[in-house]
């Protein structure tokens, strides 16, 4: 489980192929004693586990169904990646709740300046869509984000220069793809509604009108 706050941004120092996929390693300054094999990673949002590491790095086999579904499958050495480590319950949550699981990817279709701030708009696919919501949560290449608005064909975010300097965002380009996770709360809610667990007629026989 992570925040979606990126603690550094690694590069890809090489791939390999394996059977099943492709073995990634990323280089960083994140402290490695604090990181044992098995220990799982953020990388560009996608959950990933640490199989080997040396000074400064470190590997982690990725699946060919991961390498399909996120854009870890066009990444090339010196690719810029954000990393962010496993939360721990000492730890605070800065962002919202992210567990590494990308939904899908979107494609950036503009980035506008707005004062000191960016703002990107994003396509997605509508099974990504439903789930926005305005001033909800969102994980783009692992950054916990805030929707600004929500389009037909697709949602807004407005970023702060601090995230643009301390992430892959800053560098990003109109016509890239980026990976996404939709907020896991409203993931269960509109799983209980779909399944009619709750109801309008629920809500009213509790107490709410």
């Amino acid at each position: 489980m992570f925040t979606g706050i990126v603690e550094d941004v690694g590069t890809v120092a090489s791939l390999s192929p394996l059977r099943a996929g492709t073995a990634i390693t990323v280089a960083t300054n994140l402290p490695m004693e604090t990181i044992a094999v098995g220990d799982s990673i953020a990388v560009s949002g996608v959950c990933l586990t640490v199989a080997r590491k040396g000074p400064g790095t470190f590997t982690a086999d990725v699946s060919k169904e991961t390498l399909s579904k996120t854009t870890l499958g066009g990444m090339r050495p010196g690719s810029k990646v954000n990393l962010e480590r496993a939360l721990t319950l000492a730890g605070r949550l800065g962002g919202h709740i992210v567990y590494g699981h990308v939904d899908g990817t979107g494609a950036i279709r503009e980035i506008r300046p707005l004062g000191e701030a960016r703002v990107f708009h994003i396509h997605a696919d509508p099974s990504i869509m439903k789930f926005m919501v305005y001033k909800g949560a969102v994980t783009v290449d692992g950054v916990s984000l805030t929707v600004s608005a929500v389009r037909r064909d697709g949602f807004e975010l407005a970023l702060i220069p601090i995230t643009l300097e301390r992430t892959t965002l800053g560098a990003a380009r109109a016509g890239e793809r980026v990976n996404l996770e939709t907020d896991i709360v409203g993931k269960y809610v509109l799983k209980s509604l779909e399944g009619g667990g709750v109801t309008l007629d629920f809500l009213k026989d509790h107490g709410f009108s």
